[in-house]
């Protein structure tokens, strides 16, 4: 049987990238590198991001670490989620980084979050640590954009972590703010540090932070549609 290979090219609509992505389900993440030509890291401790970087090159996504959406011409973002054995989410999912200065008048309609997240292809991916990188297996792909609910549940979230931030409350903000969406320091070391808004108005230093989706949220979403 002919090996299966890579999207040289970015796939042109909706339907040949999820061809693509469910033909690569049920594939384990060291056949897929193989495939590709790539070496399979022994742990994700140096590589975190590699495996959003493998599958990211089989669906020919073309943003690389541009900020915009990974299939910019068809409006899609591309999230990779590491699930345990009864597919509930193992970890919080990245979103954007949160813009901590020049926030006045900024709103949900236009922000970076929505922007993101209007449309996702979700590829779960066997995480659990047990089991070595290159036998873990990807799963079935679920291309979804927020329902009402869940998007006013996204931009209650949003709006009450950039009042604070506005109001230069950024450093009391912890993990447990927020419903389903989080606001997290992500900086590769304490010295990354990045400007923010003090309490008193004033410019201070502190470390970038990440909007991030709870578990709590991609559970749901997960279990909904794949009826677990």
């Amino acid at each position: 049987m002919q090996p299966i290979r890579p999207l040289s090219t970015p796939p042109k609509c909706e339907a040949d990238l999820l061809r693509q992505a469910r033909l690569v389900a049920g594939y384990t993440l060291g056949e897929l590198a193989a495939y590709a030509g790539l070496k399979a890291p022994a742990d994700l401790k140096r590589d975190k991001g590699w495996i959003g970087i493998l599958l990211e090159q089989w669906l020919g996504a073309s943003a690389g670490s541009k900020p915009e959406q990974d299939f910019a011409a068809l409006g899609i973002e591309l999230k990779t989620i590491p699930v345990d054995n009864l597919g509930r989410p193992l970890e919080t999912t990245f979103v954007c980084v949160a813009p901590l200065t020049g926030n006045s008048g900024v709103v949900w309609e236009t922000s970076h979050v929505r922007h993101k997240l209007k449309r996702v292809l979700w590829i779960p991916v066997e995480g659990e640590r047990q089991i070595p990188l290159a036998e873990r297996h990807v799963g079935s792909p679920l291309l979804w954009s927020p329902s009402k609910e869940e998007e006013q549940q996204l931009r209650l979230d949003w709006e009450e972590l950039m009042d604070l931030i506005v109001l230069g409350q950024v450093e009391r903000i912890t993990a447990r703010h927020g419903e389903v969406l989080q606001l997290r320091p992500k900086a590769a070391n304490s010295r990354a540090l990045t400007e923010a808004i003090g309490a008193d108005g004033s410019p201070i230093l502190t470390l970038p932070r990440g909007f991030y989706l709870k578990k709590n949220f991609t559970a749901a979403l997960l279990a909904r549609h794949f009826t677990l």
